[in-house]
């Protein structure tokens, strides 16, 4: 198997300090380096849509919540791991852009939800295809057997956490 660059610091640490046992870390630091790597892929999808992966996830998540398209503050800050201020900046930032507005709740006047616009619905649409295609073209490098094999041990592993 080739070696990788987390070989190369592993290498070093045997040698420096041959009494620790580095094995998670490459473990952990490859699964770093892979966030990294992916995360910069995935940013230039969205990118190129004029999105963000922080807006873009505001969209999905009022997407796939199902018609109408809506969900409260507290509701779409349940999906993320985010600050409140941090989500009401992140709507601002979408109601300004015209993708989303704020609506007063028929069930409680005093609270607001979150809709998405026609426009939102188009761009959130075409960013989720563009998504997934780039999604498979990442994980491409792996066989059906390994990218379910991986799948399940990062989910078990996940699952520990949270």
């Amino acid at each position: 198997m080739e070696a990788d660059h987390v070989d190369r610091i592993l290498a070093q640490w045997r040698k420096e300090r041959p009494d620790l046992d580095v094995e998670p870390m490459g473990l952990l630091g490859r699964l770093a380096r892979l966030s990294t790597y992916l995360g910069r892929e995935v940013e230039k999808t969205f990118l190129e849509l004029g999105l963000s992966s922080a807006s873009f996830d505001v969209l999905a998540a009022l997407r796939r919540s199902g018609k109408p398209y809506q969900l409260s503050p507290g509701d779409l800050l349940a999906t993320m791991m985010i600050t409140s201020g941090t989500m009401t900046n992140r709507i601002d930032q979408l109601e300004k852009a015209g993708l989303v507005e704020r609506l007063t709740n028929p069930d409680d006047r005093r609270s607001v939800l979150i809709a998405l616009k026609p426009e939102g619905l188009d761009l959130v649409e075409r960013a989720v295809t563009a998504h997934v295609a780039n999604q498979h073209r990442l994980t491409a490098r792996l066989e059906p057997e390994e990218r379910a094999a991986l799948d399940a041990i990062l989910r078990k592993y996940l699952v520990s956490f949270e």
